[in-house]
């Protein structure tokens, strides 16, 4: 995952989501996971990925786009992340 990417992915589902914000943390970048943070928040999957966090949609919208949020919301979306990710690590 770079900012070059042509087109960014279909982010509808959980599993998307989850897939996305993984192999942005992994590329441990700040900036690709700032970008990652903001596509996702304004994407059809954040519904999911609030609900399955436990956080409101609203307010996890806000805190991805600012690209600050909280230990307990991080660790939350962590947690989401590593139950949604396909465990040889290759694409939903």
């Amino acid at each position: 995952m770079t900012s070059a990417d042509a087109s960014p992915p279909a982010l509808d589902t959980l599993d998307a989501v989850a897939s996305y914000l993984a192999d942005a943390f992994d590329a441990g970048d700040p900036d690709t996971m700032t970008q990652a943070l903001s596509l996702v928040a304004r994407s059809k999957g954040l519904a999911h990925l609030a609900a399955a966090a436990g956080v409101p949609r609203e307010l996890l919208a806000a805190a991805m786009n600012r690209g600050e949020m909280g230990l307990d919301t991080l660790l939350a979306i962590m947690k989401v992340i590593d139950l949604h990710r396909p465990a040889d690590g290759a694409p939903n």
